[in-house]
This record gives C-alpha cells, structure tokens and sequence, in this order.
C-alpha cells in the first residue's frame, strides 16, 4: 500500500512541474512557407532552405515547397542547377498545371543554356493560362527574348 501510495505521489509531482514548464511548439507547414517567403523576399536563401526542407520533408506532396525550394537553389550566389531541376521537376510531377514552377524551370533552364527546354515550358504556360496574359508567361517569355539578345 505504501509503495502505492508513494508511486501516486510521485507521479502528481511530476505533474505539477510539467504544469510549470511552457510547451514548445514547432512551426506549422504554413508558418515555415511564411517565413521562407519572407527570407526568399530578402535575399536569405539559406534561411528559406531551412524552412522548406522541413516541409518537403513534412509533407513531400506539397508542390509550392518544392517549387521554392528549387527557385533558393537556383538563385543563390553559386546556384546548385541539379538541385533546382530535382525540386522543380517533382513539383511539376505533383501538379503538372503548377504556373510558377513552370517559369521558374524555364527560366532555370536558360541558365543551363538549353533554350529549347524553356520555349517547351513557355508552351505548356501558354496552355495552362489560356492565353500569353498571365505573369508566369510574360515573365518567361521576357527571360527567353533577353537570352535571345544576348546569344543570338
């Protein structure tokens, strides 16, 4: 009965102490695409990387991770390509309709100095948006003239 007796006093014990200590939380999906939108808004392509492999690692179906994830190694000081395409390739595989990535792979693909790759997905933005009116392919299709101009 003692030892009982002694375990339930314990074991409230330990209860009340746990009540003292403040419960960490890690950051959602969201929160973390939050805060690499916010470092990728700055500059922090490191930071975002952080935040974004927890997610793809978190949730690997979520194509805009993935798709940001790819455009913090293509735009970093020294862009790792093989990484971009690695990320950009499975957010397209997760949704093929995914505009952003489709410029972001386009314009990955113009610094790999394969031009026919980028009008590829210049067709695919013009299909996907109905028309050559979205951002996505403007801003493509702008990325394309100006590597046209400069390696004629």
């Amino acid at each position: 009965m003692k030892k009982l007796l002694l375990t339930v006093l314990l074991s409230m014990a330990a209860t009340g102490f746990a009540a003292d200590i403040p419960a960490i939380t890690q950051p959602t999906g969201g929160e973390r695409m939050d805060a690499a939108r916010q470092a990728i808004a700055r500059g922090g392509w490191a930071r975002a990387q952080l935040d974004l492999k927890v997610v793809v690692r978190d949730e690997p179906g979520n194509a805009d991770a993935h798709n940001l994830l790819a455009y913090t190694y293509r735009k970093q000081e020294q862009p790792d390509l093989a990484k971009a395409f690695e990320h950009y390739k499975t957010a397209l595989k997760l949704n093929p309709q995914h505009k952003g990535a489709h410029e972001y792979i386009g314009e990955a693909y113009l610094m790999d100095r394969k031009p026919a790759m980028a009008e590829r997905h210049l067709s695919d933005l013009e299909k996907i948006c109905g028309n050559r009116q979205c951002e996505e392919y403007q801003d493509l299709a702008k990325a394309l003239a100006a590597y046209r101009k400069a390696n004629p």
